[in-house]
């Protein structure tokens, strides 16, 4: 069933507009992308280096196909047309307690009401519209006048600082901040740093539309900082926070208080890594806006909460929870007790379908510093979307969430942290690892258009891979019996039951010619895979299958201790099987050992909470599209070489 999102991000009644500006730009519109940005730059004065570096930053040049980014941005400039729009965040969707403790239950929280004042970055559109005459349609839709947009801003902006219109970039780093569209200085100095460092290093590549973009190094390039001083902005506050030094981050602390009925919302207080050790770092999208989302983890009555929170335009970090206390953002105790919360401004697909490059940018590097400070695996097994998070019980995994969808692009963000996904093996290996080429591999979904709940997405670009029953493309998806007790996979943006994700490896099952299959949930599963090019690289490593003599094994949801390891006055938290099997013959690689813990934490004293050490020993495997537990004393290892 496909999970209804309380969403209408875009207004798109588009101006009416007809003047002879809009006519003139249309009769002599460039014909490819790299003309467009430098007839742009002449016509509105502004360097062409500029205006390349911060679409760079905005979009890497792309055009998506029309379609909104995760903050209502549209085209190679990210002009934001975000007039009309409701939201809720994905934490009061579905049936998901995002605390995941059966021993404190929370129930889904109520939806939240949009909000009525739409800050000025959610709208340059307007502002791009009034100065180029250009309607919003031609805005989102046509590239070419969408870099006009962005120009116009930019020269708008540099007018209004009292900068001149120079041929130097280096007179434009105000301008270049003020595009942000932040409030703070901290987040617009980031913004502009990283535009600027991309103008003096150069970049080129090819765009997801097939555009070649070069932007050539300036390597002499000097900054005016002069101008930032004159935006006016706030100093950012950071007050503590655990971020490193190259992102803009400010503390906005989370509710923790003491509610009615000796309850407390709404986070745990934990003294990690010395009580447990942190395993998981979980990226989730708000599914809403920043300003909004923010409000709910300030609210101590909202049931759920998380650590850090990135602004779409910018890349502006709020952290809202110390690393060392628990947030309720997963939807699984276990993960929740052992991981950190990320959630990013934005959409899954119903309105946004894709993210901004700052907002990768800043993460990533959010996520490495937390990862090294921590001792976090950077792979696909421990840098986890809320998707891959597993229900803890049969009755829990059909509600687990879905973000932060298919669009979000795995292998720029582990580019981006300084570890690539990259192949591992030769081609005859046994386990292998999903990397699609992002830009051309665009599969079909459905559920992108809220007006228009089953039409067909736009081609899209995706990192993702569809998985068959058979080898060949009109086979029927394959099922997960968790998600759909008695139903069929679904091509929706919404399902994952089906889908295998960059960086996530699997053991291979068996090959046909073009088609490899992977263990997958109890099953055959075969996705398109041809050598010319190939959707997944050979990934060697340790694979679980039963010991011999067990014809299936169980799999897990959570690591808890056995009975046994409970002292006196912890209820014992039953070790419950998931609805899959694992039988004989079948294969998973194995992510590494799990510990084998529970958080007692239940009050709003910290001295009240413990942690329960078992003896039974667990390993991660990757089991589907979430990663599963099974029990080592289950299973045999070997090496997939």
């Amino acid at each position: 069933m496909r999970r209804l999102l309380a969403i209408s991000l875009i207004a798109v009644l588009p101006l009416a507009n007809t003047t002879a500006g809009t006519a003139a730009a249309q009769a002599q519109e460039p014909p490819d992308r790299q003309q467009a940005f430098a007839a742009a730059a002449q016509e509105f004065q502004v360097p062409e280096s500029v205006l390349l570096g911060v679409s760079y930053l905005e979009s890497r040049w792309d055009a998506h196909a029309g379609q909104p980014s995760s903050d209502a941005g549209f085209g190679p400039m990210h002009l934001t047309d975000a007039a009309a729009f409701s939201s809720s965040n994905h934490h009061s969707e579905g049936e998901e307690d995002a605390r995941g403790d059966d021993s404190r239950p929370l129930s889904a929280p109520s939806a939240q009401p949009a909000p009525t004042d739409i800050p000025g970055s959610l709208r340059t559109m307007e502002k791009a519209a009034e100065l180029t005459g250009e309607s919003r349609e031609r805005l989102r839709t046509d590239d070419a006048a969408n870099i006009r947009g962005g120009a116009a801003l930019l020269a708008d902006y540099q007018k209004a600082l009292g900068a001149p219109l120079s041929d130097n970039p280096g007179e434009w780093y105000g301008a270049v901040a003020k595009y942000s569209g932040a409030e703070e200085s901290g987040a617009a100095k980031f913004f502009a740093d990283e535009v600027f460092a991309t103008i003096k290093g150069g970049a080129e590549r090819v765009t997801d539309d097939g555009q070649q973009v070069k932007l050539p190094a300036v390597p002499g390039l000097a900054k005016i900082e002069k101008w930032l001083q004159k935006l006016g902005l706030r100093p950012t506050r950071p007050d503590g926070v655990e971020c490193p030094a190259s992102i803009s981050c400010e503390w906005i602390p989370a509710a923790y208080q003491k509610l009615p009925g000796n309850d407390y919302g709404h986070y745990d207080l934990a003294n990690r890594p010395v009580s447990q050790k942190i395993d998981y770092i979980i990226i989730h999208d708000m599914e809403g806006y920043f300003l909004p989302s923010i409000g709910l983890n300030q609210d101590p009555n909202y049931g759920a909460s998380w650590q850090y929170s990135v602004r779409a335009s910018d890349g502006h970090i709020a952290q809202h929870i110390k690393s060392k206390d628990v947030g309720w953002q997963a939807g699984n105790w276990y993960i929740n007790a052992k991981s950190i919360g990320i959630e990013h401004e934005g959409f899954l697909a119903e309105g946004g379908t894709w993210y901004t490059e700052a907002m990768y940018r800043s993460s990533a590097r959010l996520v490495r510093y937390l990862a090294l400070r921590h001792g976090v695996p950077l792979d696909r097994a421990h840098i986890l979307g809320h998707d891959n998070v597993p229900g803890t019980l049969p009755t829990t995994v059909r509600g687990m969430h879905e973000d932060p969808g298919p669009f979000w692009d795995w292998a720029h963000y582990f580019q981006l942290m300084g570890a690539p996904l990259h192949q591992f093996g030769g081609p005859r290996s046994e386990s292998i690892m999903i990397n699609p080429d992002f830009a051309t591999n665009k599969p079909y979904f459905y559920g992108c258009d809220r007006a228009n709940p089953e039409a067909a997405c736009p081609p899209l670009p995706s990192g993702t891979v569809w998985l068959r029953t058979e080898p060949r493309a009109d086979a029927p998806l394959v099922k997960d019996i968790g998600k759909h007790p008695t139903g069929d996979s679904l091509y929706s943006v919404y399902d994952h039951s089906a889908r295998a994700g960059t960086g996530q490896r699997f053991a291979v099952a068996d090959r046909q010619g073009d088609w490899t299959a992977i263990w997958y949930l109890g099953q055959k599963a075969w996705f398109h895979n041809p050598a010319g090019a190939p959707t997944a690289v050979p990934s060697m490593g340790l694979v679980v299958t039963p010991k011999p003599g067990k014809t299936t094994i169980p799999v897990y949801g959570r690591a808890y201790p056995e009975q046994e390891a409970y002292p006196e006055g912890i209820p014992y938290q039953t070790v419950t099987p998931l609805q899959y099997t694992f039988s004989a013959g079948e294969k998973y690689t194995l992510a590494g050992a799990a510990a084998t813990e529970y958080y007692r934490a239940v009050t709003f004293n910290l001295e009240d909470h413990k942690v329960v050490k078992g003896k039974t020993k667990y390993l991660e495997i990757q089991f589907g599209h979430r990663v599963m537990f099974v029990k080592a004393d289950d299973v045999r290892v070997t090496f997939s070489g």
